[in-house]
């Protein structure tokens, strides 16, 4: 089966099977993260206290951890669902908000992938470009620059800790730690007008961590972001904006289907030394 048709079996899998998706979560979008989570076909779960974390997570299919508005006790809790997810053998995704912004953020994130290392990462190039311990290029750089960082960071990084990475951005890129890449051109710039669509990608690649391998899962989630963000902004009448766009943005994701994706779907695949 191509890659393109597992793809679009994954979002048949997902609606199927209705997989438990535990996410603690960045609290400013935790309510649109359940949300797209249901839209797609999963069942969200929010444990985010210590004290029931863990036992939650035994339930899940797969585990979401967001750093987007971490304390103290949430990363406990992250720290202690994922020692559980890793023992039961559950996916982990990781969406390091601004991790290079603080330092508990820091070493929260480096206590997550030293003692519960997770299956995917996915952040913008400045989070993943962190977690390498690189710096992006400055404000204003070209986009054909900006994109080859990404991928390089991006095949760095999955080298590195042996996990899937993927770099979202105006095109998404995803590496493999054995060599595997794919540029992912779905999508519209609107999605950066709303709030938590990075976050919302996160939990849509846990949605699809749950029923499938973490390769194809990073490519699920964000290719159904791309593509339910293009079918929104088609939508739109010319008074309409981002308020509009959020509603059909729940709208697209709800509706989208396996063959919706295969005719939407703009993918390229290579290999890190450059073969097709």
């Amino acid at each position: 089966m191509e890659l393109a048709e597992r793809l679009a079996e994954n979002i048949c899998l997902i609606q199927k099977q209705r997989p438990l998706v535990h996410q603690i979560t960045n609290q400013v979008t935790m309510q649109d993260c359940a949300n797209i989570t249901l839209a797609i076909g999963a069942s969200p779960v929010m444990a985010n206290a210590p004290e029931e974390a863990a036992e939650i997570t035994v339930h899940a299919k797969a585990l979401v951890l967001n750093l987007g508005t971490l304390q103290p006790r949430s990363a406990e809790a992250m720290l202690m669902a994922g020692k559980v997810a890793k023992a039961q053998g559950v996916p982990i995704v990781l969406d390091p908000v601004g991790v290079g912004a603080t330092r508990l953020r820091q070493q929260t994130a480096a206590r997550l992938l030293l003692e519960c290392p997770p299956d995917i990462i996915r952040g913008n190039l400045a989070e993943i470009a962190a977690l390498a311990g690189q710096t992006i290029a400055s404000p204003g750089v070209d986009a054909l620059k900006e994109a080859a960082q990404a991928a390089e960071t991006a095949y760095f990084l999955a080298k590195k800790l042996h996990c899937v990475v993927a770099v979202s951005g105006e095109t998404d890129w995803i590496a493999s730690p054995d060599q595997q890449t794919a540029c992912l051109h779905n999508g519209v710039s609107m999605l950066r007008f709303v709030t938590g669509t990075g976050c919302m990608s996160s939990s849509l690649i846990g949605c699809a961590a749950a029923v499938s391998p973490a390769w194809e899962a990073a490519i699920t989630g964000l290719a159904c972001m791309g593509i339910a963000g293009e079918l929104a902004a088609s939508n739109l009448t010319s008074s309409q904006g981002t308020g509009s766009f959020r509603t059909g943005l729940f709208d697209a994701v709800s509706t989208l289907t396996g063959a919706t994706l295969r005719q939407h779907l703009r993918l390229q695949l290579s290999s890190a030394s450059g073969g097709a």
